[in-house]
């Protein structure tokens, strides 16, 4: 059993060094050390220690880091687009502070090995988690905010955010490079990259993988990450970035690879005669070029009796009226009254 196991909770010199690499990491101090450790722990840590006096997660700190980080993209982003609406500002800041934009910053710093974590965490990986290290990104920025104010946050925002400010600047900021690269293969040479994982290593539960790129049967780039999207959103990164340093004349990725070129489309059939003796007429005897006969006039259509018939409009027919019924008197609704017959008296013999 190692000694961070067997101890309830590590010891000063323990939080000392916690704390003093990511000073150095940062390149900033942090006098407030409860503040700073309080930053790198996690609560599944508190649950399994909670003999241990004044231990403190880094929740609280994760709610002011995420307004604090809000605060200071936005006053960047206000400076580098000042004629841009707020609409355009909110949009942009949503896709620079994300997960993966947080998550990013902290596995700049390695911040996964610096954290506090249960036994529960650490056997599933924790330290590699996406969530787990933007929500310790965001608590550590907290701390420095309550240590030194919003410039050294400025400076931490500057330093892991530059790329995205650029690609804002760039108008991508909103698509990955995944994205990047199938919008270019497809305006450019009407084809789409293709991923593949050529290794995997590590444990199962900390595995890296790598993964190549193929344009039309060409290797552009091959990039690592800690899941398969991580690795192919490098891969990507590095083929967007060697399809721009190619000159404007070169061929089209995959052209000289075997297999990669394509099919001619079908000739016209050549003509037996050139197109001057096609087009001109043969001369006369004495040899003068004679004059092309008129064309006949377009022969006109023979009108047949029924195109004469449907030609001459027919007289209109008028309906003679209808004799009146000649009768004796007319009953209810026009109709002739019934005649009334005579009744039998009774008692009259024959």
């Amino acid at each position: 059993m190692s000694e961070e196991q067997a101890a309830p909770a590590p010891g000063p010199s323990c939080q000392g060094d916690a704390v003093a690499e990511l000073e150095g990491r940062l390149g900033l101090r942090l006098a407030d050390r409860e503040t700073a450790l309080a930053a790198l722990t996690h609560k599944s840590y508190v649950n399994e220690h909670r003999e241990v006096a004044r231990l403190v997660d880094n929740e609280r700190l994760e709610f002011l880091g995420d307004a604090v980080i809000d605060l200071a993209v936005s006053h960047r982003l206000m400076e580098r687009f000042p004629g841009a609406r707020e609409g355009e500002l909110s949009k942009m800041r949503a896709a620079v502070v994300d997960e993966p934009g947080l998550c990013a910053m902290a596995r700049a710093l390695d911040l996964g090995q610096l954290l506090r974590l249960g036994r529960g965490e650490e056997l599933t990986g924790g330290r590699q988690k996406a969530s787990l290290l933007a929500d310790a990104m965001e608590a550590v920025v907290a701390a420095v905010f309550l240590e030194a104010g919003l410039g050294p946050v400025l400076g931490i925002v500057d330093r892991f955010l530059g790329e995205a400010f650029a690609r804002a600047s760039a108008g991508t900021l909103d698509r990955d490079f995944k994205t990047q690269l199938q919008e270019l293969a497809q305006s450019r040479f009407r084809s789409t990259p293709r991923y593949k994982v050529v290794a995997e290593q590590g444990p199962d539960h900390s595995k890296t993988f790598e993964v190549e790129t193929d344009l039309r049967g060409e290797v552009l780039g091959r990039g690592t990450g800690r899941s398969k999207k991580d690795a192919e959103q490098a891969a990507a990164k590095i083929a967007l970035e060697a399809l721009a340093r190619r000159p404007a004349g070169a061929g089209a990725p995959g052209e000289g690879l075997p297999g990669a070129e394509t099919a001619p489309g079908p000739e016209a059939p050549a003509s037996p005669l050139p197109p001057e003796a096609i087009a001109a007429p043969p001369p006369s005897a004495d040899g003068a070029t004679p004059e092309p006969a008129p064309s006949p006039p377009p022969a006109r259509k023979a009108r047949t009796a029924r195109t004469r018939r449907k030609a001459t409009p027919k007289p209109a027919r008028r309906k003679a009226p209808r004799p009146r019924r000649q009768g004796g008197a007319r009953g209810r609704g026009g109709r002739p009254a019934a005649r009334a017959r005579p009744r039998a008296r009774r008692g009259s013999g024959p």
